[in-house]
């Protein structure tokens, strides 16, 4: 405590030299000034001073607005106010205002230092309590890190989890084999440029990677069928949409995805399935998947038919706007030059399975630099 270093503001000589001579013999380091003006230049050029001891009334200004910008200023140095007048609403005033202590003229030195041992505490125990704060803030910052690291971790698990989910379906069906990963880029590539955010497209990145799940519960006579399925097939079929969403919505962080997966063949008109949404009834994911879903079986091999170009597939996408998919999102698809898509399919070939895999976690990367133009 006695290394303190105090600034006296009096405008009396007389008793700054009293005050200061008194300070320094109990240990203090002292210093003065006259007025609240120069009081303010000295705390701004010297950092180091501790704690002022201020007169309420001096001629060279008002000691209560000289509390008022220490305390605005220098929030963290404690302000004594002393005073020949003995009137408590004064007193009152500069406790209210920041004072820490108060001070009636004339005093003893053993007053004088009493006062300034509870400003020196106070200040101790405001250092105290905001490096406490500080090193909270710190040790929350940190928990913080590491919790949104964890999480990430157990979200990367899951995605490779869905990943072999995915990869599963592909071994029963050969005939779409990559499929579910051509879609997913696709999807994620027209909902970019449609301006969702990243937490969206990291859904409807989910829901375009499991929209066919449910087909695991297909029958192998169905669903390997080689040729025209009959109507009662097609009926089984056509479960798989809410077989999936039925699997999926049980997992938390997959509840929207799974909307997609539950919709993804309904029609813009009304007239898909299972439920027969119609227009915005349809959630936009799944809207969306819809469109990236034509593109690419229209330009897919399949063994009883060769894929055609993405310009052909363009133009039937162009031709079912309003009846099969949503007219403002054909919209953003026919802004997108044919070339890209070309260019993320090759990709999609030269790129590895982990990749893709990562691409669930951050879709928003996917491909990035094939994309990157009029993203």
């Amino acid at each position: 405590m006695m290394q303190e270093r105090v600034l006296v503001v009096d405008d009396e000589e007389a008793v700054r030299s009293l005050v200061v001579t008194l300070l320094e013999r109990s240990g203090f380091t002292a210093a003065s000034e006259a007025n609240p003006e120069e009081a303010m230049r000295h705390l701004r050029s010297d950092s180091s001073v501790d704690i002022v001891m201020a007169d309420v009334m001096m001629a060279g200004g008002d000691g209560l607005s000289l509390l008022d910008q220490i305390v605005l200023d220098f929030p963290g140095t404690p302000v004594v106010m002393f005073t020949a007048v003995h009137d408590i609403h004064v007193a009152t005033s500069a406790f209210r205002r920041g004072a820490v202590d108060y001070l009636l003229k004339p005093f003893e030195r053993k007053q004088l230092i009493s006062v300034l041992m509870r400003a020196a505490e106070h200040r101790r125990l405001r250092r105290q309590d905001l490096l406490y704060r500080a090193n909270l803030e710190e040790i929350v910052a940190a928990r913080t890190r590491r919790l949104r690291t964890a999480m990430q971790d157990l979200e990367r698990s899951y995605d490779i989890t869905l990943e072999a989910m995915g990869d599963a379906l592909d071994l029963r069906d050969a005939e779409t084999e990559g499929h579910s990963r051509r879609v997913t880029a696709y999807t994620t590539a027209l909902a970019r440029d449609m301006g969702l955010n990243a937490e969206e497209l990291r859904m409807i990145a989910r829901g375009a990677f499991l929209h066919d799940i449910g087909k695991i519960a297909t029958p192998d006579c169905v669903l390997l069928k080689p040729g025209r399925l009959d109507d009662g097939e097609m009926s089984i079929m056509r479960e798989h949409c809410e077989r999936g969403y039925r699997m999926v919505r049980k997992i938390p962080f997959l509840r929207g995805a799974s909307e997609i997966v539950y919709a993804h063949q309904e029609s813009f008109d009304g007239t898909g399935y299972p439920r027969g949404l119609k227009g915005e009834e349809i959630p936009l994911g799944a809207r969306i998947f819809a469109i990236a879903d034509t593109l690419d079986a229209i330009t897919s091999d399949r063994p009883y038919r060769k894929g055609v170009s993405f310009a052909e597939a363009r133009a039937e996408i162009e031709r079912c706007s309003g009846r099969q998919f949503d007219p403002k999102i054909v919209e953003v698809f026919l802004r997108i030059p044919t070339r890209r898509w070309e260019e993320l399919r090759a990709e999609l070939l030269r790129i590895s399975p982990v990749r893709v895999s990562a691409a669930l976690c951050r879709p928003e990367e996917l491909a990035v630099e094939v994309f990157a133009e009029g993203a």
